[in-house]
């Protein structure tokens, strides 16, 4: 651990040439207005495009960051594990490439930080929204889908899917050491984790930019999410993310 990092941010990207400086660029924007040090870990999935030169190329605005340029696609949840697991700060974020949740945001996790081990980003508890509105079959989609997973999985928590989740630094070592999935439903995983480590889950409400390039299939990608959601509460009851 760098005791001279304060909060670490690791950013998944596969595909992200193009949009992976939204999220730099809010990050050295962010930086501007703090007093402490930020590590920026960009994780780079397998990509078949230049992102890691893309994120290389502010090598020399951002004092601490590092990019990751893993050749083999793996999904998003090997990889944020993979960043976690490298992080030195010590608080933890991880966020999405394209910014949806704008990074400045962070500031709404950290001032929960002192009181719970993990802080997650959700646009359905007090004060979350959405800045666009979504059709109206979607959001029912939603909402339905985390009755499933609240039931099966993460009783209380309202919204699993947010890419912006904070965590402890001890806390996340010991939770990401026990992820099992790689790919989409991790999300899911590691809040059950938590739980099953008596760790304290916070929500906290967050503005939310909907991405118009996202490749979810609301239908597919919900039942996987339920299935998924099942696998979780079997590991749970055959105790294997003891």
């Amino acid at each position: 651990m760098d005791k001279n990092i304060y909060l670490s941010i690791i950013v998944p990207a596969y595909k992200e040439e193009e949009r992976i400086h939204l999220i730099l660029d809010a990050i050295i924007a962010y930086m501007k207005g703090v007093d402490f040090e930020i590590e920026v870990i960009i994780v780079v999935d397998g990509s078949p495009d230049k992102t890691a030169e893309a994120a290389l190329a502010y090598k020399n605005k951002m004092p601490h960051l590092r990019v990751i340029d893993r050749k083999e696609n793996r999904g998003k949840g090997y990889t944020v594990k993979e960043g976690v697991l490298a992080a030195t700060g010590k608080y933890i974020l991880f966020a999405d490439a394209d910014n949806s949740t704008p990074v400045e945001q962070v500031d709404k996790l950290l001032q929960y930080i002192n009181k719970y081990d993990v802080v997650i980003g959700s646009r359905y508890a007090n004060g979350g929204k959405l800045a666009r509105p979504q059709p109206l079959h979607r959001v029912l989609g939603s909402r339905f889908l985390n009755i499933f997973i609240q039931i099966l999985a993460v009783g209380g928590i309202k919204d699993t899917q947010c890419g912006f989740k904070l965590f402890e630094r001890k806390a996340a070592e010991k939770i990401f050491k026990r992820q099992t999935f790689e790919r989409f439903s991790f999300d899911i995983e590691i809040l059950a984790i938590a739980r099953k480590l008596d760790y304290k889950v916070k929500e906290a409400g967050i503005t939310w930019y909907d991405n118009p390039h996202s490749t979810v299939n609301p239908i597919k990608d919900g039942l996987r999410m339920i299935q998924d959601s099942w696998t979780v509460r079997k590991n749970i009851i055959t105790g294997r993310y003891r």
